[in-house]
């Protein structure tokens, strides 16, 4: 049995009583990746060096009683968005490919404080801007329950780690369903938080009232962990908010009892799988046998919600990454003669395909004469698509759907057809438009492959989802199932 198969609490409990060192973890972190790393392709940098100095310096610390917190001595991966002091930060893009940071975002010295170590950074779609991972730079990340299949994105590195088991958990940022989506396709737990429930200082920005980081783990019990520890106020991101973070494992009774839950219809409409479709409909027979409720309800302006997303999102990628220019960091054109022609040649060689189509769209949205028909208008749908959910929050407690239309795809079916693979975040964006919290817990399987339930609660109710993900689990052995490599 590997010890990636315990439980942070379990692992923590063998710390203590001294049966298990941090340096064994981190052996049996690398013993894997190397074991299995050239069939997945999660990581595009190893911080192997430190990490082994880092769990020296936790053993001898265990020695002296000084075991501190859950998160103590847990090897964890970081997204390549993360800013990390001294580790090389791409994006998974060219135009960063010799960045190295001077800084840490504000959650790498959340866990450090909680003396995680980090084993490296992880591959995702280039600035996040994609469904599939297979927009980086660099190198097509594959899903462990089939390597010829996406395993989703742009978190696609952080989900597909897990779920490999080389790490025992990673963070991951979602700006319209990137944890989510491929925590789905991966079988793992993905949980995007309320907007302003993490700091967001240090993560390099592709669509800022938008983004939001969020952890990735096997199981629920472990993700209440780690949001837990990289949640508060943030004096250094204005958007970081001033609310009480509580106890998230505290809710994990496995009693749902007399909770109401809302199943909107659009979520199990056109486009949606039978497959996926079926697997919610048990979910919610599970639920339903735990003693709550459900409805069906509608929120009626989600169908808009793709295009004020791509619209707003691309707008704000235009206007964030107009900082990318050749001068003052990463990639530089050698053959440039004039400023412009510096400028010109550095992005259009630094950008992969799928950025410049962001940005074109986005400064096109942005520009005199059309911002009030396109950028505006979009805002004014994101205001509809908010009402809908808090009409629908005024009277249930979560809303329930599937996170993915279909299970994973395959690799290169949908890469040159980008209408149909920004199709495939339909029923993750609305969240990230209205800014509620949302975890994807595995619920069943369809040809070998993990599908998921997306849980949906009120801003910063957390503990709520997390309640009746970790109910839903127990009571299933979805998540006990594992990926053989």
């Amino acid at each position: 049995m590997s010890l990636f198969d315990y439980k942070v609490a379990d692992l923590h409990e063998l710390f203590t009583k001294k049966e298990l060192k941090v340096s064994d973890l981190v052996d049996e972190s690398y013993k894997r990746i190397g074991q299995v790393e050239d069939k997945v392709q999660a990581f595009l940098t190893l911080d192997e060096e430190r990490a082994r100095l880092s769990a020296k310096a936790l053993d001898e610390k265990v020695n002296g009683e000084n075991a501190k917190g859950l998160l103590f001595g847990m090897p964890i991966g970081l997204k390549d968005n993360l800013v990390t002091k001294g580790l090389r930060t791409t994006c998974a893009s060219k135009i960063l490919e010799n960045f190295d940071p001077i800084y840490d975002a504000t959650v790498v010295q959340k866990l450090q404080q909680a003396e995680t170590v980090t084993i490296g950074k992880l591959n995702m779609d280039e600035f996040a801007m994609g469904s599939s991972n297979e927009n980086s730079h660099y190198q097509t990340t594959r899903n462990p329950w089939n390597l010829e299949t996406v395993p989703g994105g742009s978190s696609g590195g952080s989900a597909a780690a897990v779920a490999a088991g080389e790490v025992l958990f990673s963070l991951g940022s979602d700006t319209g369903g990137s944890i989510r989506q491929p925590a789905s396709f991966c079988g793992v737990v993905g949980m995007k938080p309320t907007y302003g429930r993490v700091s967001r200082f240090g993560l390099v920005a592709f669509a800022s009232s938008l983004d939001q980081i969020g952890p990735i783990t096997r199981t629920v019990e472990d993700n209440a962990y780690l949001l837990q520890a990289i949640s508060g106020l943030d004096p250094m991101d204005s958007t970081s908010a001033n609310v009480d973070v509580p106890n998230f494992a505290s809710g994990l009774t496995g009693d749902v009892k007399g909770l109401k839950i809302a199943v909107p219809k659009e979520y199990l409409g056109e486009g949606v799988s039978e497959s996926v479709k079926q697997s919610v409909l048990n979910a919610l027979k599970v639920l339903e046998g735990l003693g709550a409720t459900w409805e069906e309800v509608s929120l009626p302006h989600s169908k808009y919600a793709l295009a004020a997303y791509y619209l707003l999102s691309s707008s704000e990628a235009s206007a964030n990454l107009a900082r990318f220019d050749g001068v003052r960091y990463g990639y530089r054109s050698k053959d440039a003669e004039t400023l412009i022609d510096l400028y010109k040649k550095s992005r259009a060689e630094g950008f992969g395909d799928e950025v410049k189509r962001r940005i074109m769209l986005g400064t096109f949205a942005l520009s005199s004469g059309y911002y009030d028909a396109y950028y505006k208008k979009a805002q004014q749908v994101r205001t509809l698509i908010k009402q809908d959910y808090e009409n629908v929050f005024a009277k249930y407690d979560v809303i329930v759907g599937p996170t993915t239309p279909t299970p994973a795809f395959k690799i290169g079916e949908k890469i040159e057809d980008p209408l149909t693979m920004y199709i495939n975040d339909i029923l993750t964006i609305p969240l990230n438009l209205a800014g509620l919290p949302g975890i994807s817990v595995p619920c069943g399987f369809d040809g070998g492959l993990p599908l998921g339930l997306q849980i949906i609660g009120k801003y910063f109710d957390e503990t709520t989802i997390y309640r009746v993900a970790h109910a839903f689990e127990q009571a299933t052995d979805f998540h006990k199932e594992k990926p053989v490599l």
